[in-house]
């Protein structure tokens, strides 16, 4: 099995086990391409029909761009993440939590890193970033071309510390890209405002194509990771290597030295921008709950210094809504949640699962063991620690240890034999969650005083302990059922 260090050898590994689809059927990045993918293998939030189980794709031939591939959907199941990471799928989020309580953090080499085989500078005659990265439109309502799996690294003016998020970025012209950061949730945000009260530009890389492991470290929310939490030392704990950085050419910062292409640039301060300022559609691109979310007028600006490549470099995509949302921001919630809880309960929580329906943000299943009667109740504790570790939690629902929480159907069947309405139902209404929950604004409920504000429930569907015995599964005749798969 090849060792997964970059998006090639991702790619070559995913070939390997049939998960890759590849295409020299020319294709457009304007909302084609996603088009074609949303049938093929998007999953996620994405509108129906989908498909849940496709593979990942490779667009060899990209309409304007002859010596560039497009990747899409390489992180888009949970069974891919679980290849690339050398894991079992049920694992993952035990993986990145144990990675994240022994993390390895990057180095910055010295020699010319593979990133940089090809340098544009924007200093250059013609230089366009729009003829140099492939960046697809998702749909035709986009506010432009956006590049959804950019990560960005930025230092805090104050501390030195650095971190890699990722953002959605738009190109707004030849060496101009836009930039939301979500006020007071990502660290580059804080940064951003820190170098703005300091009246400095912020430094910054965004490196596309990269080692899997990092797509996924990369996003990591507070509490556990605070600001000043480099992510890209929980992928070199997934990986047992740190992760290599190299020196910009055009800024002071660092980037990913494997990446197939860095934009590197600065984000200008001291004034914001539209975001649909030449489509005039009124809309950014679709998001992970599975709606085009409104464009933005408060969008920072990032100046473009230079763009770097490899030799013949994979742009790497994603759809807003799709099963790479869930992946990337399921699995590390799912760290998140039982790095509280082993802490706080040791043994009582036997695992989570960051449901798809949530795009990974939104819904977790937690599964919960109750041994002795002092047990009944700390499921619900649970649930409340949940919330705690991840803010942008909206529903938990508590499930027994005989549930398997990775299939929608037990976990119904849970909620539909044991659960009651009337006294299964927790609700905090009035908390912070998420606004790009359509739901979450005072149309929708009095309860909402503001957009983002929502009410988060728990939904108990474990049986309380005195009554364990009277709802046990039916138990069927163990046999060696391989046998009868055989052939004579």
């Amino acid at each position: 099995m090849a060792q997964v260090h970059d998006l090639r050898s991702a790619l070559n590994l995913l070939r390997e086990n049939k998960m890759l689809l590849e295409t020299t059927v020319a294709v457009d990045p304007e909302a084609e391409l996603s088009g074609v993918y949303r049938y093929i293998g998007a999953g996620g939030t994405v509108q129906r029909p989908t498909n849940i189980n496709g593979p990942a794709m490779l667009f060899e031939n990209v309409n304007g761009f002859s010596d560039v591939k497009v990747a899409i959907g390489v992180v888009g199941s949970r069974s891919r993440v679980a290849a690339l990471l050398d894991c079992p799928k049920e694992d993952l989020g035990r993986l990145l939590c144990d990675s994240a309580r022994n993390p390895i953090d990057p180095v910055v080499i010295t020699q010319k890193p593979q990133c940089q085989e090809v340098v544009h500078l924007a200093t250059d005659a013609g230089f366009d970033i729009r003829e140099i990265v492939p960046a697809p439109k998702n749909t035709p309502q986009d506010a432009g071309p956006y590049i959804t799996m950019g990560m960005c690294y930025a230092t805090h003016p104050d501390t030195q510390l650095s971190d890699v998020t990722i953002h959605r970025l738009c190109l707004q012209g030849p060496d101009e890209l836009s930039v939301f950061l979500q006020p007071g949730s990502r660290h580059i945000g804080a940064m951003a405002e820190r170098a703005e009260e300091l009246g400095q530009t912020l430094p910054i890389s965004i490196s596309i194509g990269v080692d899997p492991a990092i797509e996924i470290a990369s996003c990591f929310e507070p509490p556990t990771t605070p600001l000043g939490f480099n992510e890209l030392s929980i992928a070199g704990a997934v990986r047992g290597k740190a992760v290599e950085l190299a020196p910009c050419v055009s800024v002071k910062e660092n980037c990913i030295a494997n990446a197939e292409f860095v934009i590197e640039g600065e984000i200008i301060t001291g004034h914001r921008i539209q975001e649909d300022k030449h489509s005039h559609t009124g809309y950014a691109m679709p998001e992970f709950p599975g709606y085009t979310g409104a464009a933005s007028s408060v969008c920072w600006e990032i100046r473009v210094k230079a763009v770097t490549h490899r030799k013949s470099p994979i742009l790497q995509t994603c759809i807003g809504p799709s099963g790479e949302h869930v992946s990337m921001a399921g699995i590390p919630t799912e760290a998140s949640i039982l790095n509280m809880l082993e802490k706080a309960m040791p043994g009582k929580i036997t695992n989570v699962y960051a449901h798809p329906s949530g795009g990974g943000k939104y819904m977790a299943i937690v599964q919960c063991k109750k041994s002795v009667p002092t047990d009944e109740g700390k499921q619900r504790q649970a649930a409340l620690l949940a919330f705690s570790s991840f803010p942008e939690l909206k529903h938990v629902i508590l499930v027994d240890e005989d549930v398997d929480i990775f299939d929608t159907d037990d976990v119904l069947w849970a909620m539909n034999t044991r659960f009651q309405g009337d006294r299964d139902i927790i609700t905090i209404p009035g908390v912070r969650c998420h606004p790009l929950d359509p739901s979450s604004c005072p149309e929708y409920s009095p309860s909402i005083s503001h957009v983002g504000i929502s009410c988060k429930t728990i939904y108990d569907c474990t049986v309380p302990f005195h009554l364990k015995s009277q709802f046990k599964r039916s138990q069927f005749l163990e046999v060696d059922y391989t046998k009868w798969l055989k052939n004579d």
